[in-house]
């Protein structure tokens, strides 16, 4: 058997698990698998913040502007791991544009799918509101929830309303397994 071969330590992961007691530490509210989400993502809004302004922390400004770095405001994301509570660089003459999670964007990707998935199967506002607080722990309001299906039911309207194909193929398929000697 050939060894595993991880991208990270076995002794790294033995550290981080080292005070695992119940699966709740490790994907609960302030859980484990939570806290590298959220220093990635932090550390990816400070990389475009220095792309931004032209300089690191710390540095000499670098850009004819003299636009610097002014603090962080923060934001909390929701999406399918539940609530994740970030930090978003500013910077003096507020021209910065986040790419990886734009102003005023409080979902992940993906999350409005999942909200149009439960639609799709016949779920009320209210039951996928209740679904998502159960599964991602998320509480989401039942007017975001009518403008995520608001925003495709035309989309929904014009597939339920084309024409269908005058024939349909259909294959059945049955099998019979027979033992013999």
């Amino acid at each position: 058997m050939s060894p595993r071969n991880h991208e990270v330590p076995d002794e790294l992961l033995s550290r981080l698990l080292a005070n695992y007691k119940k699966l709740e530490d490790l994907i609960g509210e302030n859980g484990l698998l939570k806290q590298p989400a959220k220093l990635l993502v932090e550390k990816a809004l400070d990389a475009e913040m220095t792309e931004h302004v032209g300089h690191d922390k710390h540095e000499p400004v670098a850009n004819p502007a003299g636009n610097t770095r002014n603090g962080r405001s923060r934001k909390t994301l929701k999406g399918e791991f539940g609530e994740l509570p970030i930090e978003i660089p500013r910077d003096r003459h507020g021209s910065f544009e986040p790419k990886l999670i734009p102003k005023h964007q409080t979902r992940w990707s993906g999350f409005d799918d999942k909200i149009l998935s439960l639609y799709a199967r016949g779920m009320t506002v209210r039951e996928i509101q209740a679904h998502l607080e159960e599964m991602y722990g998320t509480e989401v309001s039942p007017s975001l929830i009518s403008s995520v299906t608001d925003a495709v039911i035309d989309e929904v309207k014009a597939w339920q309303g084309r024409p269908l194909d005058p024939v349909d193929p259909i294959v059945y398929l049955d099998c019979i397994h027979v033992k013999v000697r």
